[in-house]
């Protein structure tokens, strides 16, 4: 039964933690249940960056504080064992003496990583982990990968017929997909911390890359220019949203970045090779930026390049019921020249549809 129970609650607790999804990076989504005699007596979900985590609301919620010393915390991630913009849950789990304490998975932060729960145990407090553990895991995938790998959580969005094809053989690529599909790209984009494109990607469609179908925060604009060709004028350099420019470090020197800079644009420069930048040192300085995810919509090139480089973690495919067929554009076109035999591996989920469109989303197989 108390199995059961645990599994019961801590799919609340998940629940709630979504709710900061593009709220509270660079920090973790938490969802924090407090269940008394079989009843929810207290919830709680971190909000926003800076601001108190899921534990301290759960706790601030109930009503009656002398049920806590009798309740079980469920609580997505390890409480922080840290002073950093808030004081460590951890410590608060052990001033309210609440006796149980289930936790979906570890942080993998340096200043926490098994210390919230090591401080738990030595105050007496039963600590019960890994419940629910693969979908507390995928809740904050972004946040484990930067903790662990030193990288940005990618994700490649692509849009594409039946048979493949992201444009026309004349390269037109409005709309592949319907209203509801492009709604949900919006909402996507709003969780994200960046999206990035390349230069051909923006020059094409004068993309602006802002949330306009749904309610939610604008992400930092990522735009692969390795020559600064784009025009000054471009809407992706309007002041909607913050945009980074990744170029070569061969162009460190010219006028049209102090021009993107007076119009608020920020501009870094990588390596070079064969003509493309070094897509592993753009990612790396996203990262030390405090970008935990990255959404790209570019198109078959850089898609191409990213999946040979092994620096894509996630598909999301978006398949209309179409065909282009004939000489039109397939979504990783690049791949057949450069990859000869080679597979790359997916792992499916569950498909979704938006109208008369199917999402699917694939992780790369490790």
């Amino acid at each position: 039964m108390e199995l059961r129970d645990d599994l019961f609650f801590m799919r609340r607790a998940l629940e709630l933690a979504v709710l900061g999804a593009g709220s509270v990076s660079p920090n973790p989504m938490v969802g924090a249940v407090l269940v008394y005699d079989g009843q929810v007596i207290g919830e709680g979900y971190h909000q926003q960056f800076g601001g108190p985590h899921a534990e301290v609301h759960a706790i601030a919620s109930v009503a009656d504080e002398a049920l806590l010393c009798r309740s079980t915390l469920y609580v997505t991630l390890e409480p922080c064992a840290h002073f950093g913009k808030t004081p460590p849950c951890s410590d608060l789990v052990v001033e309210k003496r609440i006796p149980r304490v289930v936790i979906g998975c570890r942080d993998p932060h340096s200043e926490v990583a098994g210390k919230g729960i090591a401080k738990l145990q030595a105050a007496g407090v039963m600590v019960t982990e890994g419940v629910l553990e693969a979908e507390c895991l995928k809740c904050n995938e972004a946040f484990i990968k930067s903790h662990t790998a030193g990288l940005p959580f990618v994700t490649l969005k692509l849009a594409q017929t039946l048979d493949g094809k992201i444009a026309t053989s004349l390269g037109a690529s409005r709309w592949i997909t319907g209203q509801e599909s492009r709604s949900e790209v919006h909402r996507l984009r709003s969780i994200y911390d960046a999206v990035m494109v390349g230069e051909a990607t923006v020059r094409a469609d004068d993309a602006q890359l802002t949330v306009r179908h749904c309610s939610g925060r604008n992400p930092l604009r990522v735009v692969l220019d390795c020559r600064l060709s784009l025009p000054i004028d471009s809407k992706i350099f309007d002041s909607e949203a913050p945009t980074l420019v990744a170029a070569s470090s061969v162009f460190s020197g010219s006028p049209k970045a102090a021009l993107l800079r007076e119009r608020g644009v920020t501009v870094f420069f990588v390596d070079e090779h064969a003509g493309r930048l070094d897509l592993r040192q753009v990612l790396v300085e996203l990262h030390q930026r405090q970008v935990l995810s990255v959404l790209v919509e570019g198109g078959s090139r850089l898609s191409a390049s990213l999946i040979r480089e092994e620096l894509v973690d996630k598909l999301l495919i978006f398949v209309a019921p179409k065909l282009f067929g004939g000489d039109a554009l397939s979504a990783f076109a690049p791949l057949g020249v450069n990859m000869p035999g080679q597979a790359v591996n997916f792992s499916f989920g569950v498909p979704q549809f938006f109208g008369h469109d199917m999402l699917l989303e694939a992780y790369v197989e490790a």
